[in-house]
């Protein structure tokens, strides 16, 4: 529903402590907390719009086995190598799971990153979602990917938040972290469209759920009374530039843009069934197996989104009830299917040189397999697949030791990438200096963490 939030007020507020100036907020839930929608676009015009290129971030929650998925090892033990055979893709010399025969149909769109390093080891998205590790300094504190973004280049579309999320909270909470504003403020937190358990995309709160527009109008005229005095006593403009944006404020909430991208009514049904059919169990702690959630990612990134997260099903497997060969075998071929299409949707859109897609999730996996039939957590090192950004596919970046445990070449970072996906979203990142409430100032990125040269130059 529609909401009217404000800071406590010791004096001039009404009996409820509420101020006269209130911030025009959907639901909490929506938008995880009062988010001021005026104060987004504020600092978006601030930013400047530029060229309308975006992420769609992946995250896998549980730590998905790297060497059953991306980096098999044949040749190794059976005890190493486990169940599944390697198969050829459509670039030579490159073998991924059997169980993904439609990426390997399709590799040259496709960049492996296998040497993976640097993970935290904790059961926790904050890494895929920021670039770092979850500290207690840190928490709550360091903006995520689609912070940074928004704030640098606003949105490409103003009825469409820059950043958005299609992450669902689930059991484990840190599996359904889509990061924050951090000390860039919560203008740029992300724009959640779906709830807990049951509650689906939150479509009906884009259409104002339980509010007719004549309500809303009425609304917008009380605000617009409360304002009339400041007006008056006003004599430096900002007033009338604030009435623009919460003008264009509105036009998020009331336009069909946004619901239009996650109606998926609205795509072609030929389209929509290439993806399959979702599961909107939520599989124990984990996410439901929602795929169709991947097309309305590149719905939303085609609205004019710059950041798309999603969280897909649960990938700890190594527990007596989640064996890895039997959860794989579940879910490796529903992902093999969300993605490809995904990719292809994109070229068959000429979309792949302004659309960054990463696939990850928090760590790896042992190595050797544990009496229960599963892989134990092994931070030392992961995998990732990336695709679109008008990156050099069709190629693997690094390699690991023959049993899969460690990096032997071209180590690669959870900076590195986020400097990667920064690049191609044309974001210099040293040029981009904010600053914390303290005054301190802080960039995207660490200082030595360089862009994947294979991938962009």
């Amino acid at each position: 529903m529609l909401t009217i939030y404000g800071k406590p007020h010791a004096r001039g507020g009404f009996c409820d402590g509420v101020s006269r100036r209130d911030f025009l907020t959907i639901g909490g839930t929506l938008l995880g907390g009062a988010l001021a929608l005026p104060n987004l676009l504020a600092a978006e015009a601030q930013a400047g719009v530029k060229s309308h290129r975006s992420i769609i971030n992946i995250y896998l929650p549980g730590g998905p086995p790297h060497q059953d998925m991306w980096d098999l090892k044949p040749d190794a033990p059976i005890d190493i190598r486990g169940e599944f055979k390697p198969i050829a893709t459509k670039v030579p010399g490159i073998q991924i799971c059997e169980l993904f025969p439609r990426i390997a149909a399709m590799m040259d769109k496709f960049a492996i990153i296998r040497s993976l390093v640097g993970s935290s080891g904790e059961h926790d998205a904050y890494q895929c979602m920021t670039g770092r590790p979850r500290t207690p300094a840190n928490n709550g504190f360091w903006p995520s990917l689609g912070a940074w973004v928004s704030k640098a280049q606003g949105p490409a579309d103003s009825s469409v938040p820059a950043h958005v999320t299609l992450m669902y909270p689930t059991g484990e909470r840190r599996w359904g972290f889509p990061g924050e504003g951090g000390f860039l403020g919560i203008p740029h937190a992300p724009f959640k469209l779906v709830g807990g358990r049951g509650t689906g995309m939150k479509s009906d709160n884009l259409v104002l759920n339980g509010i007719t527009l004549d309500r809303l109008n009425d609304r917008v005229e009380l605000l617009k009374g409360f304002d009339d005095l400041d007006r008056k006593l006003d004599s430096n403009g900002v007033m009338t530039g604030m009435d623009s944006l919460n003008r264009q404020a509105l036009d998020i909430l009331t336009t069909s843009r946004l619901k239009d991208a996650i109606d998926l009514s609205k795509e072609d049904p030929k389209v929509l069934a290439r993806y399959g059919v979702d599961n909107p169990e939520f599989e124990r702690d984990g996410a439901p197996r929602m795929v169709r959630n991947f097309c309305v990612a590149r719905r939303l990134v085609e609205a004019g989104a710059r950041v798309v997260t999603l969280n897909f099903t649960r990938w700890d497997w190594h527990g007596t009830d989640g064996k890895n060969f039997v959860q794989a075998r579940k879910d490796f071929p529903l992902l093999d299917v969300a993605v490809s299409t995904l990719i292809e949707d994109i070229y068959d859109r000429g979309m792949e040189r302004d659309v960054t897609v990463i696939v990850w999730g928090e760590f790896g996996r042992t190595p050797k397999i544990n009496k229960d039939a599963g892989r134990d957590h092994w931070p030392q090192l992961s995998c990732a697949l990336m695709a679109g950004g008008g990156m050099k596919t069709g190629q693997v970046i690094g390699a690991s030791d023959r049993l899969g445990g460690r990096a032997t070449s071209r180590p690669v970072t959870h900076q590195d990438i986020f400097a990667t996906m920064y690049k191609n979203m044309g974001i210099d990142v040293n040029n981009v200096r904010e600053y914390d409430a303290n005054g301190r100032p802080h960039f995207p990125i660490d200082g030595d963490a360089k862009p994947i040269r294979e991938l962009v130059g």
